[in-house]
């Protein structure tokens, strides 16, 4: 019978791991690496990019066409010779039949093929760029709501924790008020605590709920509902970050700052492109094919061609009313992108001066509320003691109780700022994929 039990036991615990999931943070970024679909968008986006940047799609190959023809005419033709009487043929049916294959090239086009080459090229890059900053944006969010489902898990042990404390101040109160130590209103105010600890402890269950259902959005998870849970148990904070290595790593790997960078490159090639008519154009045209007329009523009945036919042409755009309007817009775009450019740089650098000064001080926070937690226990632990002994009432119980709460609010909340503010740092040095090791 025993084993029995033994078989049903494991077999209970084994269908509750599976129902609820345990992830680490890499497991979860890894899930949604692979299966959140504004990652999987971004890729096909970058897979498109990718196809377009061809030396075809910049118009440097040549064009080969087949091509086959039938006409026909039914005329009134008269002939007016200059001695004699003229002729009028009615009804003459003529007829042309063709075919042939063309090639058509663009030699030189004053080095606009080649510059949209290198667009093509740098729209290329510019795709894998974009993924990137998905994918660390998605990173940033994914890790920042993992250490979030932590704090709300904490908070709601905690908050248990203040239930099991304001049970035992009921427990406690009551069986003294029974005895006649203490009155009717300490009594009703303990349950009075006991019922708002109870529902603060029922609301935060709503917190970890609604965590848990964005983690598995993330995730790309069919079942958004799934319990899921944080392997890790504690917000782990990294103290080691420097100041310098961030400064460097964003001049150097922002994303943002890499994608200014393209679009400017972009903006030089198209002024480029636009200056590419102020040059003469060359293309070259060959064929083979083969032509027979033939002719209705006329001697002779009809004639063929059968050969190949080359040939060349060389231009040049005098003027076309736009040119040097156009050129002047470009310029000025790419001023402008690098205006942009520089202007996020300066954005990049105070949002990182504004996150390592809210990341320093929330170091020190912590140290202090760890220091002020134990104070808070041992306060709690001497007003429990007087408690017991009738020396302490209970509103100043409360305040004890309340007391080691908040130090223990405190620190949570302290070290959840910190690591957000980690991962900002992370994120705008160009290093949150660090995460995912």
């Amino acid at each position: 019978m025993r084993y029995i039990l033994s078989i049903i036991s494991v077999l209970a615990f084994a269908v509750s791991a599976d129902a609820q999931r345990v992830l680490s943070l890499k497991e979860c970024l890894e899930t949604g690496l692979q299966n959140n679909y504004d990652l999987l968008i971004v890729r096909n986006e970058q897979q498109i990019a990718a196809n377009n940047a061809t030396a075809a799609n910049a118009g440097m190959l040549p064009t080969l066409d087949l091509s086959a023809g039938y006409s026909g005419a039914a005329d009134n033709t008269t002939t007016y010779p200059r001695e004699g009487e003229s002729e009028t043929i009615k009804g003459a049916y003529d007829q042309v039949v063709d075919v042939g294959v063309g090639l058509g090239w663009t030699i030189f086009d004053g080095f606009k093929l080649r510059t949209n080459y290198k667009k093509l090229q740098e729209m290329k890059t510019l795709g894998v760029l974009k993924t990137r900053l998905e994918v660390e944006d998605f990173v940033a969010n994914l890790t920042a709501e993992y250490y979030n489902l932590i704090q709300q898990t904490l908070r709601l042990k905690n908050y248990r924790y203040a239930v099991a404390l304001s049970r035992e101040r009921l427990r406690i109160t009551e069986a003294r008020y029974r005895i006649g130590d203490f009155s009717r209103l300490d009594w009703l105010q303990a349950r009075v605590d006991f019922n708002a600890d109870s529902s603060q402890y029922m609301s935060q269950q709503e917190l970890v709920t609604a965590s848990r259902i964005r983690i598995n959005e993330l995730m790309a998870n069919n079942d958004v509902t799934e319990k899921c849970f944080a392997r890790d148990s504690v917000i782990d904070v990294n103290s080691a970050l420097k100041w310098e290595e961030l400064e460097s790593n964003m001049n150097e790997l922002n994303s943002e700052l890499l994608i200014a960078n393209r679009n400017t490159a972009i903006s030089e090639l198209e002024l480029k492109a636009i200056k590419s008519r102020n040059y003469p154009y060359l293309n070259l045209s060959a064929g083979y094919g083969y032509t027979r007329q033939l002719y209705g009523k006329n001697d002779p009945k009809g004639r063929g061609t059968l050969g190949p036919n080359v040939g060349l042409k060389l231009g040049f755009t005098i003027f076309d009313g736009n040119r040097r309007r156009e050129q002047r817009n470009a310029r000025i775009e790419v001023e402008n992108a690098q205006y942009t450019q520089e202007q996020l740089k300066q954005s990049l650098m105070a949002d990182l001066a504004t996150f390592w000064q809210a990341y320093t001080n929330n170091l020190e926070v912590i140290n202090l509320e760890q220091q002020n937690l134990v104070a808070a226990k041992e306060n709690y632990e001497i007003a429990m003691e007087r408690y017991l002994l009738g020396d302490l009432p209970g509103i100043e119980m409360r305040e004890a109780q309340k007391s080691l709460l908040d130090a223990e609010e405190r620190i949570l909340t302290a070290e959840y700022n910190t690591k957000l503010c980690e991962i900002s740092l992370m994120q705008i040095s160009g290093n949150i994929l660090e995460y995912l090791k």
